[in-house]
């Protein structure tokens, strides 16, 4: 007895500790306000829902919930169409979605709430913390027969900021655009994006580890698992399992209490079905290289920071709104508004690529001026990003908008809902 009464002392005080902490500012949760009481047009708000409601009559989406939120308030939230057509299951709007990379903004925001606390710095190896990552190979050549291959020393460290800026040189294996990384990862059993299968993200990460990088850290921008790594390192650095942090410092505080990793059995029917079209009508996806059923079914061990979380429209704009607010909601303080502004910056230079349109930071794609100019993606600093699962999101810090778009669909569809929603939220305000 007296031991379990030390352990929950010593838990306490380290939660404490660590907790995100009050704020002077007091930001109101979201709620529902009328339009105009944020500038904003009803008359021109119903294109929105005409185009959302057009797309699921053509049958372009099986089903869409979507949500605008200015200065705090929401002011259109509807879902249309079906979540599952097979089952006759009609669509609500706090339907529960597989948000698959709009994960990465999540577990990007909790390495920085360690950052804040002093536990590191972003250009730290992540060997220091992950001994296995020591020094790191590229892959130099490859045998398709044996699927064998020689490698040369990087010619640095991966750091934490080469991680969350997707320039370390680690692949993405089954959704990998090199044929060659993808056999490597399969061959070394590396489990990418989402799985019903027993196992964790430090067993993952630790093989991940010991295989070849696309190319020398800093050199390129190459889509990977490092959102994933990056998981396994909160779990290093905090002492926690990476869900429970991710619960207790993010969800639980901002009441996100529909956005998990794996959903209880009283939320299960509220997952919306991944549909594909069948000879012209929308039916459930199968089992690929990994179950759909994942958030419901299976070990329900793996806890992906690049990929596996599931929420709601709501649950997600209520994380926005936090960033617009500055890093604080209702009190309670996440980041820092100094902490934001670095992760708004250009954090990769030209690695990108030549998009003048748009830069990358520590979480998000954000919006330049040029593309601002070009019209249709909001103002200067509007961030971004998607989901695998055929979702999308926006918020504008200018206008103090959020825009949210939400389906589950895989294989080809003729979905042009992405960026006339956009481009539609724009032309609504009136002030």
């Amino acid at each position: 007895m007296k031991h379990l009464i030390f352990t929950f002392l010593v838990l306490f005080i380290f939660t404490g500790l660590t907790a995100q902490t009050k704020s002077q500012k007091k930001s109101p949760v979201l709620t529902e306000a009328s339009p105009e009481s944020v500038g904003i047009s009803s008359e021109r708000l119903a294109r929105i829902d005409q185009m959302c409601a057009e797309a699921v009559k053509n049958g372009d989406v099986p089903g869409i919930v979507s949500l605008i939120a200015r200065n705090g308030k929401i002011v259109h939230w509807k879902a249309y169409g079906m979540a599952d057509n097979q089952a006759g299951r009609l669509l609500k709007r706090d339907d529960i979605f597989r948000i698959a990379s709009q994960t990465k903004a999540i577990t990007s925001t909790a390495v920085m709430m360690l950052w804040e606390e002093g536990k590191f710095q972003l250009d730290d190896p992540i060997s220091k913390y992950i001994p296995e990552f020591k020094n790191p190979q590229v892959l130099k050549s490859f045998k398709y027969s044996d699927t064998t291959y020689t490698s040369e020393p990087a010619k640095s460290e991966i750091t934490i900021r080469h991680l969350i800026t997707h320039t370390s040189g680690i692949g993405y294996g089954i959704i990998d655009g090199n044929e060659q990384i993808k056999m490597i990862y399969a061959k070394a059993g590396v489990t990418d994006l989402f799985t019903t299968e027993k196992i964790t993200i430090a067993e993952s990460v630790k093989k991940l580890a010991k295989l070849p990088l696309h190319h020398n850290p800093g050199g390129k921008f190459t889509y990977s698992e490092g959102l994933d790594v990056l998981g396994y390192f909160i779990e290093v650095v905090s002492g926690m399992p990476f869900d429970q942090f991710l619960k207790t410092r993010i969800f639980d505080p901002l009441a996100m209490n529909d956005t998990r990793f794996y959903l209880p059995e009283e939320k299960a029917g509220r997952l919306v079905a991944v549909q594909q079209k069948t000879d012209g009508k929308w039916t459930k996806y199968p089992v690929t290289f990994y179950d759909t059923d994942y958030p419901v079914k299976g070990a329900k061990s793996f806890f992906s920071g690049g990929a596996g979380l599931s929420s709601t429209v709501k649950d997600y704009a209520t994380f926005l709104q936090m960033y617009l607010n500055g890093g604080e909601l209702n009190g309670v303080r996440l980041l820092s508004r100094t902490t934001i502004e670095a992760i708004m910056g250009n954090q990769i230079g030209n690695v990108w690529g030549e998009n003048p349109d748009k830069v990358y930071g520590l979480a998000f794609s954000v919006l330049t001026r040029k593309g601002e100019e070009k019209g249709g993606m909001s103002s200067e600093g509007t961030f971004d990003w998607g989901g695998y699962f055929n979702t999308q999101y926006f918020a504008d810090p200018k206008e103090k908008v959020i825009g949210i778009l939400m389906k589950q669909t895989q294989g080809p569809v003729n979905d042009q809902t992405g960026w006339k929603f956009r481009q539609l939220v724009g032309q609504s305000i009136d002030d």
